[in-house]
């Protein structure tokens, strides 16, 4: 239900885009929003079906939740009753191909804008969770003078534990999953929700990820640009490449000669560098790509 409408792949584009991958080893993969549609996880931006689309929701601000309580009670008690759904979610065939080219050695690595570890769920190893995960929770306390912060950290589903002692009498009266996997909740569901300070520093917690408004950590800026550099090709699976962090790793390919391949269901912001472009449902230009031998 969160695919766009499109036209259905033609069998020359699977040959194109294998003729494209046969003799580049090293490429390097960068996944959107668009491969976990077909796991049932919303989009932001897809036409007609999207979460802008379908709502006036905007999605969460770094400012908004570093600096106001009731953003933050706001964002985790609609987590909290979205997250039994959210973490349960199963790859589909795009992660579990692109786990099987990994191990063909026909890719190098994945750098996903995802934050729902559907690739670790298939089983890819080399992967860069460019936006963080919200399999994971942080401090984000205040740093000390040596510019030192907190450095705590707690796997969501034990945080979940924690959220299930403090909040026994809540309930899942959500009417629609959201990207980020946090849910609709009326504001008398929020209101009485309880969220544990930080154990360690009595800071305010977090999940991993890159909320809108928040910068990618440098190092992982880092790692991303020695994967394009060692790389001989990007593709591009399920991204309409809006957000600066994705587009800069194709204007970074481009700029050291690199071939560029977009799979992607209507326009996206690559369209005028990509060397090819297939418009077409990740999962069944990926299902018939490279097919073992019978």
């Amino acid at each position: 239900m969160f695919v766009p409408a499109h036209e259905p792949a033609h069998e020359s584009d699977c040959r194109r885009l294998e003729k494209f991958l046969e003799d580049k080893p090293h490429i390097l993969v960068l996944t959107g929003a668009g491969i976990s549609t077909e796991s049932g996880i919303p989009d932001y931006r897809s036409e007609g079906v999207g979460l802008y689309a379908r709502s006036n929701h905007k999605p969460i601000q770094h400012g908004d939740f570093v600096k106001s309580e009731a953003t933050r009670k706001r964002y985790w008690a609609r987590n909290y009753v979205g997250w039994p759904r959210f973490s349960s979610i199963a790859p589909n065939v795009t992660h579990y191909t692109l786990a099987r080219l990994e191990r063909e050695g026909r890719i190098s690595g994945i750098v996903t804008q995802n934050v729902d570890r559907l690739h670790g769920k298939a089983g890819s190893k080399q992967v860069i969770e460019l936006h963080g995960s919200g399999f994971d929770v942080i401090c984000i306390g205040s740093q000390d003078e040596r510019g030192k912060g907190c450095n705590y950290r707690i796997d969501r589903h034990e945080f979940q534990n924690i959220l299930d002692q403090l909040n026994p009498a809540m309930e899942d009266n959500s009417t629609s999953m959201r990207p980020d996997g946090d849910v609709e909740l009326s504001m008398e569901y929020v209101q009485g929700f309880k969220i544990p300070p930080c154990p360690q520093c009595g800071g305010n917690l977090k999940p991993e990820i890159v909320f809108f408004g928040d910068n990618v950590p440098m190092p992982r800026i880092e790692k991303v640009v020695r994967m394009i550099i060692e790389s001989d090709g990007v593709l591009v699976l399920g991204s309409s490449l809006t957000v600066f962090s994705g587009y800069r790793i194709i204007l970074q390919a481009k700029e050291l000669g690199l071939p560029v391949a977009i799979v992607n269901i209507g326009a996206t912001r690559g369209d005028p560098k990509a060397d090819l472009k297939i418009s077409a449902r990740c999962g069944e230009v990926m299902a018939n790509l490279f097919k073992p031998a019978r």
